[in-house]
């Protein structure tokens, strides 16, 4: 139970601050000494970080189901923005997988994303909003979201960057990244969850425990992105990404 729950704060958190879920999940039980989280487990964590953006962002989900006219347009722009990042999983699913296997080159993707994060610092800040995203703006995000496809780039790290450069404010290209990522999660909880009933693995009373944590602590790492990064950018993250992925490259 304890384990499940560790592996449900690190889900949790590193889903929604940007610094990389699949790069921790790969090298934290390296660095550890332990298994990483089975298929299983993934599976359920997955669900657990989606129930905390669907909790956070529940007025614009409220809008999407009920067909507004809000909602319609922003249902379309997130799955438009969906798009890059499915057409390239499912289409080098093999040689992604593979990259886990490969610990100093995640590490090295760790690192590279820390440089990325840390330069965005000079990008220059206008007004756009996620209200007034337009369909070209989505297409850059879902690209950048689809970079997150290599494990130690961060998918939130990625799309906020490109919103950035979209002529997005830091706090509304985290708005809309995270937006963007409700499809993603979905996706990839439901691919997981595929690979599992194929498996013929179970799902243990305690995995619910993760499930909870992971859900709890992506609501409270959304709701502190949302409220720092309007003060220090992405650049603590970055900085925070360098010293993780040179760290871990040493220690692999």
């Amino acid at each position: 139970m304890l384990e499940a729950a560790f592996w449900g704060l690190i889900q949790g958190l590193t889903e929604f601050l940007p610094i990389s879920s699949s790069g921790h999940l790969v090298l934290v039980p390296v660095l550890l000494g332990q298994e990483p989280p089975d298929l299983a487990t993934s599976a359920m964590l997955h669900m657990g970080t989606l129930v905390a953006v669907l909790v956070y962002f529940r007025k614009e989900v409220v809008e999407v189901v009920t067909f507004t006219e809000r909602g319609r347009r922003l249902l379309l722009l997130l799955l438009v923005g969906t798009i890059p990042a499915a057409v390239l999983g499912l289409t080098l699913e093999s040689q992604f997988e593979a990259l886990n296997e490969n610990p100093r080159g995640v590490a090295i993707a760790l690192a590279l994303t820390g440089v990325a994060l840390f330069a965005t610092r000079w990008i220059p800040r206008r007004d756009k909003t996620a209200e007034n995203a337009t369909m070209t703006d989505t297409i850059i995000m879902g690209f950048g979201q689809a970079l997150a496809l290599i494990p130690g780039v961060s998918r939130s790290g990625s799309t906020i960057s490109t919103g950035l450069l979209r002529g997005f404010t830091d706090t509304e290209a985290a708005r809309y990244s995270f937006l963007l990522g409700i499809p993603a999660i979905a996706g990839a909880g439901v691919f997981e969850g595929r690979e599992l009933l194929d498996s013929g693995s179970t799902v243990g009373a305690e995995i619910f425990v993760g499930v909870a944590v992971a859900a709890i602590s992506g609501y409270a790492a959304i709701a502190f992105l949302l409220r720092l990064i309007g003060r220090t950018g992405l650049s603590p993250f970055g900085i925070y990404c360098m010293v993780a992925g040179v760290v871990a490259l040493l220690v692999v």
